[in-house]
């Protein structure tokens, strides 16, 4: 069946703007053959009814060569607002592209699968990380361990309110090399992606002593399983200056080798920093750290099953300190109380 050109639109004063600079075509001389396309029930819009409707009218035929040209250029514009505004809201048959080919449409849809499977993605990641941050799991497997027959390891070799409290001199002056903090209720509150403003002023201390060899080792921000773009370890070295460390083992599980590739040396020269007994403490005595324990910046942003394993783990180093369970002694810091300092009043 042979194709025929759309008899050109009059002009009327309900026409629509001459829209060429948005569905412009290389070739205006060249009609789109509507036939060529898939067929498919197609339903007008309502912009095509209206133009339509109002100009069903004949005009006078007093319209020179020049004016028919323009009306041919416009019926093409409106037969492509036509074929893409269908029913299925279609918009898929670009400018340059011309008709949609099966080929084109399998793409498309391709591509719309793959999108919606990243944003499934992203709202898995997002929700085992809010999950994730109530119940590690891993540590309360790794605790039954602990509990049973290594409960030393939970014991720290320094004990502090906060960062304020470390002699960060006198920690370099030992042989440390470097300071690993754990993030959360220990540089900033729970959920928080910026520093806890009064441990400022010690934080700037321990990178004049250290320089850059300072780093955050997180179960939340840099690990992989919940912070899989890395968006929170960028905005928290954005917010503190400080490099978060990459990984994919929570603690207390896993080893520290991307710690010590980080800093290239040995766990032995590293202070661990956290504020959880089960969790950055076991971690950092069983890989060799210098284990520092500070207590919570803030429980009020902490879910109601985090203080409660946080009440017990408390109950059962002082239990277990009480008895003479002493922690693993570190050859570079034997008392862990010259490294302990008052600060100043606020």
């Amino acid at each position: 069946m042979q194709s025929t050109s759309s008899p050109p639109l009059p002009k009327c004063p309900c026409a629509l703007p001459n829209h060429s600079h948005f569905f412009h075509h290389p070739h205006p001389s060249r009609k789109l053959n509507t036939l060529s396309l898939p067929q498919k029930p197609q339903t007008h819009c309502a912009l095509s009814i209206s133009h339509t409707n109002s100009c069903s009218k004949e005009q006078p035929k007093t319209q020179n060569k020049k004016h028919h040209s323009s009306h041919d250029s416009d019926s093409y514009h409106y037969d492509t607002l036509f074929l893409r505004f269908n029913s299925s809201g279609d918009t898929s048959t670009s400018n340059n592209e011309g008709p949609e080919t099966p080929k084109r449409r399998d793409q498309r849809e391709s591509k719309a699968n793959s999108d919606r499977g990243l944003s499934s993605n992203m709202w898995w990641a997002d929700l085992k990380a809010a999950l994730g941050q109530r119940f590690n799991f891993g540590a309360i497997v790794f605790s039954a361990k602990v509990l049973a027959k290594d409960q030393h390891l939970a014991l720290p070799h320094v004990s502090v309110p906060d960062i304020r409290h470390i002699d960060w001199v006198e920690l370099h002056r030992r042989g440390f090399k470097g300071v690993v903090f754990d993030k959360d209720n220990t540089l900033t509150v729970p959920y928080s992606l910026t520093l806890w403003g009064p441990l400022g002023s010690s934080l700037e201390q321990c990178k004049s002593v250290f320089g850059p060899d300072i780093a955050v080792f997180s179960n939340s921000a840099g690990l992989y399983e919940y912070d899989r773009d890395g968006s929170k370890a960028r905005e928290l070295e954005g917010a503190i200056g400080i490099r978060v460390i990459r990984h994919r083992v929570k603690k207390p599980a896993g080893t520290a080798e991307e710690i010590e590739k980080h800093f290239g040396c040995k766990s032995s020269h590293l202070i661990m920093v956290g504020d959880r007994p089960l969790t950055d403490i076991v971690y950092g005595n069983q890989n060799g750290f210098l284990t520092i324990l500070t207590g919570p910046l803030s429980l009020a942003e902490e879910p109601f099953i985090v203080r409660q394993v946080r009440k017990l783990e408390t109950a059962l180093v002082n239990s277990w300190s009480r008895t003479g369970l002493k922690p693993i002694s570190h050859r570079l810091l034997p008392d862990g109380m010259q490294c302990v300092k008052h600060p100043p009043p606020l």
